[in-house]
This record gives structure tokens, sequence and C-alpha cells, in this order.
């Protein structure tokens, strides 16, 4: 107390002009309608401003939970228009006149999509891996396809409880499934371990009429990735002399360098499938 009463007053003269400019300025403004206006012009305005930048403040450190939400929100619409389009493709067979008795929700809900958040990304190596915040506990297993909003990412590898590591498609020992949109005619995707934006398009056959911008998508021929998914678009198309095949080179749909959130596919019917194939292929 004694330190305060000896501060006040080693700064009396200070204090007391201070005090009286702040009298001076109430009264100019109690008095005064131009410099009351102002003044109240200009308080508002720095409120605003204050009460604006808060608020940003505020969002910013909400957008974390707000781009959760948003991801899980994708896999839901994500899962819902997969079901659709399997549940029209299952009835795409029968006649106007037949009537719908049955149709097996198993396999129009066949497939499963949840969103987990990249936190270790890497597409400068030749063989390139993601990891994601979320593991067994999640319910994630070794060999899920894994997509982001634009198209292929690439399949789990490796899991532990809380994290998962994917095989990126940016990687040289990945090969994905494709076919031409337009035509319909079988491809595979590989990356061609150099620029992380292009891969390569195999195994088109050179009667096929395949062209620049055509879209590549997955052909849904393993149990990985649902048919339809985007996987790039042609870039260049060269037929050298007597060969079988095309030189394709495609735009990966997914850009991975910008890649925050993911989705995963679960197939709930992946080990019958595999099961039915391996024993065929056994006999």
């Amino acid at each position: 107390m004694q330190r305060l009463f000896l501060f006040l007053y080693q700064y009396r003269a200070f204090l007391t002009f201070l005090f009286l400019e702040v009298v001076c300025s109430w009264l100019i403004i109690e008095n005064n309608d131009y410099q009351g206006a102002k003044f109240f012009n200009s308080s508002n305005r720095i409120a605003a401003g204050l009460l604006q930048s808060s608020n940003n403040i505020s969002d910013y450190f909400g957008l974390k939970g707000v781009n959760e939400q948003l991801a899980r929100e994708n896999a839901e619409l994500k899962e819902k228009l997969e079901s659709l389009n399997q549940s029209l493709y299952d009835t795409s067979y029968i006649g106007p006149d037949s009537i719908v008795a049955d149709i097996d929700s198993t396999v129009t809900h066949k497939y499963e999509f949840f969103s987990a958040k990249v936190i270790n990304n890497s597409t400068r190596r030749f063989n390139n891996y993601i990891t994601i915040n979320k593991g067994k506990k999640h319910g994630v297993e070794p060999g899920m396809g894994v997509i982001g909003n634009d198209g292929v990412v690439g399949k789990v590898k490796t899991v532990s409880k809380h994290f998962a590591v994917i095989t990126s498609i940016l990687h040289g020992d990945v090969l994905v499934s494709t076919k031409v949109k337009r035509t319909g005619d079988l491809s595979t995707v590989k990356w061609g371990g150099v620029d992380p934006y292009v891969a390569e398009l195999l195994y088109v056959p050179r009667h096929v009429n395949v062209q620049v911008g055509d879209t590549i998508v997955t052909s849904g021929y393993n149990a990985i990735f649902p048919e339809g998914v985007p996987v790039g678009l042609v870039k260049e198309v060269d037929l050298p002399e007597d060969a079988l095949f095309y030189d394709i080179t495609i735009t990966l749909a997914s850009d991975l360098n910008e890649i925050s959130y993911v989705y995963l596919i679960r197939n709930k019917l992946r080990g019958e499938q595999d099961s039915l194939q391996i024993n065929t292929e056994l006999h």
C-alpha cells in the first residue's frame, strides 16, 4: 500500500493532467453534437473490429471440429451414393412390367465408408506412404481401399491400435484395376515413380479408341474399390508401331500433396468374394 501511495505521489502531476484531459474530452463530447457523433462512430467501428477479430480467432480454432464433421458427413454421403448405385445396378435387368420382390440389402449396402485425418504423408519417394489417425480401435483393417474427395488414394498396409499406414497410389508396387469410362475397356494404373501428379495407364489394346481427356475409373473387378471411383484423366496417348498396347499417361484425380482427410472403404462381402475366388483357383 505504501508503494502505491509513493507511486501516486511521484506521478501526481502526470496523473492530474491525464484526469483533466479525460474530463475535458468528456465535456466536449457531451456538449457538442458533431464531436459526440464522431466519437461514437469511431468507438463502434473499433468495437466491431475487435469483435470481428475475436470471432475470426474463435472460428480458426473451431476449424478442426468443422473439418472433422464435414469429413464424417462426406463419408456418409459416399456410402449412401454407393448403395443407391448398387441398388440401381441390381434392378437394371428387371423389365418394365416386372415387380421387384426383394433386393438383398447385404449386397446394396456392402460398402461402408468412414473418414480419417492424414497425419503424415510422402510424395517424393519412389515408394510413398500415408499415415492416418485411425487404427484397429476404429475398425481399420489391412487391405481396405482408401479414397479422397477427388478419387483413389491407395490401400491400407499396416494397422496399430490407433493408427494405420496406407500404401499410396504413388508407390512402385501398387496396381489399380481400372477401365476407360467412355468405352468400358479394362486397364491398369501404375505410378511411374517420378511425377506425383501423373501415372501410366497399362494394357490398353491398340484396337481401343482411347482419347486425350477420357476419364479413367476403378473397374470394380476386385474387392477393394467400388466401381466408378475416379482415378485420373488421359493426358497423352501414343501408339508405337507394331505395339500391342498403347503408351498412355494420365493425370491423377487425387492431388496427394494437398490431401488432409481420406475415406476408408470396408467391403462387408470381401471375405466371401476372396474365399470363393481362391477356392476356384485351387480347384
